[in-house]
């Protein structure tokens, strides 16, 4: 029992932490030896003193009204879990940031509170260079997305250029050429797809986007898928078949698309030979649309990598495209519309992309409904209107101008919204404006429209085109009637179809014709 109570003298005496008694009044009633060690007082210097005495001048006030907190209700806790920046004095007068837990206890009626302190100026190094580490790194990310979005955006220029003027050469080449044109178009093709991914991650690890539900027809939007990629599949000789669904999708249209679109440009990059299908199966609980392939497939090791950004797998030699972002964005993209999404695979034998979609977000298209014919493209339009075109960047106008001329339309161009307006007077029903929509610091090209339409008293048609399509889109209060919005750079037989759609006459038109005839 002697022994005990020895081990017991001792280790209050020399316990690893400093160890103080003060009671209900703050002065200190008992200190160890660890004391001297931490503080460089010798025990029985602190005794009677105030707890005041090791803690720093600065802090004194706040101390009072801590020590009054605690013993209004005393209890076994970490000070430091409590109060931030907690620092103790030495007898020197320096300071130290200190660790300090507080447990209450009783001897009859009267209470002490007994203190463990340590010094704990490491530890707090170490998590001021974890939190330093930390922002540093969110910097740098933040610094990522803004250089990877401004870079992708101001790069969209030259490739419109580019592009537009490519498209213009293929009507105008002779024929041995026209095997070079189309493989340069190719070529731009896969440039604006690797900048559309760059700018589509920064967009969503910044959360910038936001879905907007709205009734989607998924029979629309596999006919999109059909028309993008029919040709891209008969240029690789691979078989595509994408089966009709009679389902509506409450979901964003756009991301849902780019979701489908990653899947089917991913499927159809990474096989050779076969074919590649997009099936819609009604479950139980969810809707599971397949796409799959027959391509070279991917290692079991390599599966739970292949969602991460800027990764992709090396199989069997495979020759590298794009930049490793396609199916990262379906990741980002299915988590914010609620779906889930999975990969399996077999090396050789091809993969299996699954999206499901909760029925909570499904409804049957009403009977009789034909959704997939209001997909179809305006063709056979002629090409008599006139184009107004307003664009800032002088080589996408000149090249925008080259191209339309070359594909039979009138076109005068205004490289501002002041010279723009110049033109309003010339402006007649049947013509159609095609503007960019960042013009300058002062107007858009959706603002110049607007002022066009007051101008004119009637919807005059308008294709409005921007490097950051979604920020725009998500910019609207409400839909702009007899307009298209399309995405820089502009895909050529997207910007034919809008004019042709645009300058269509209306029934309207047709009547007051009639009228006039009569």
């Amino acid at each position: 029992m002697d022994q005990l109570s020895d081990i017991t003298q001792h280790l209050l005496r020399f316990s690893p932490d400093a160890l103080i008694v003060v009671d209900a009044g703050g002065r200190i009633r008992f200190a160890n030896q660890t004391v001297t060690d931490l503080f460089g007082y010798a025990p029985e210097q602190l005794l009677d003193k105030p707890l005041e005495t090791l803690i720093p001048e600065r802090l004194r006030g706040k101390h009072v009204s801590h020590l009054t907190a605690y013993l209004n209700k005393p209890g076994n806790r970490e000070m430091g879990a409590r109060i931030a920046d907690l620092f103790a004095r030495r007898a020197d007068g320096s300071e130290f940031a200190a660790g300090i837990r507080l447990a209450p206890f009783k001897i009859g009626s009267t209470l002490f509170v007994a203190a463990a302190i340590r010094d704990n100026t490491e530890r707090q190094q170490i998590n001021e260079a974890l939190i330093a580490a930390r922002e540093e790194a969110d910097r740098a990310n933040r610094a990522k997305s803004r250089f990877l979005a401004t870079a992708s955006h101001d790069l969209r220029q030259p490739i419109q250029t580019i592009r537009l003027l490519n498209a213009a050469m293929l009507k105008i080449s002779r024929p041995d050429l026209r095997e070079l044109l189309q493989q340069q178009e190719r070529a731009i093709e896969g440039m604006t797809r690797m900048l559309n991914a760059l700018l589509d991650i920064s967009r969503l690890e910044s959360g910038a986007i936001e879905p907007e539900v709205v009734d989607v027809p998924l029979a629309d939007t596999l006919h999109q898928l059909t028309t993008e990629f029919e040709s891209v599949a008969q240029a690789r000789g691979i078989g595509l078949r994408i089966e009709p669904a009679a389902l509506i999708v409450s979901t964003d249209r756009n991301l849902f698309y780019q979701l489908l679109q990653n899947l089917l440009g991913n499927a159809l990059k990474y096989t050779d030979q076969g074919e590649v299908k997009v099936s819609c199966v009604p479950g139980s609980s969810a809707l599971t649309i397949t796409v799959s392939d027959t391509g070279i497939g991917i290692p079991a090791d390599k599966l739970d990598r292949i969602f991460d950004e800027y990764y992709q797998v090396d199989t069997q030699g495979a020759k590298r495209m794009g930049v490793g972002l396609g199916l990262a964005i379906v990741k980002e993209v299915a988590r914010l519309l609620g779906f889930a999404v999975s990969i399996s695979s077999r090396v050789g034998e091809g993969t299996q992309a699954v999206v499901s979609i909760p029925n909570q977000y499904l409804t049957l298209v009403p009977a009789g409904a034909d959704s997939a014919a209001s997909a179809e493209p305006v063709g056979g339009a002629t090409r008599r209107s006139r184009v107004l075109l307003v664009e800032d960047n002088d080589g996408v106008r000149l090249a925008t101008e080259l191209f339309l001329r070359f594909e039979g339309f009138h076109v005068e161009s205004a490289p501002s919204a002041a010279e723009a307006e110049t033109l309003f007077e010339k402006f007649q029903r049947g013509d159609v404006i095609v503007a960019d929509y960042h013009l300058d610091g002062r107007n858009t090209g959706l603002e110049l429209l607007t002022r066009l339409r007051q101008r004119l008293g009637y919807d005059a048609p308008g294709v409005v085109l921007s490097g950051d399509l979604p920020s725009v889109l998500r910019s609207l209060r409400t839909p702009v009637p007899n307009c298209r919005f399309l995405s820089k750079p502009v895909d050529t037989s997207a910007l034919l179809d809008a004019i042709d759609e645009l300058s269509a006459p209306t029934q309207s038109d047709v009547q007051r014709s009639g009228l006039a005839r009569s």
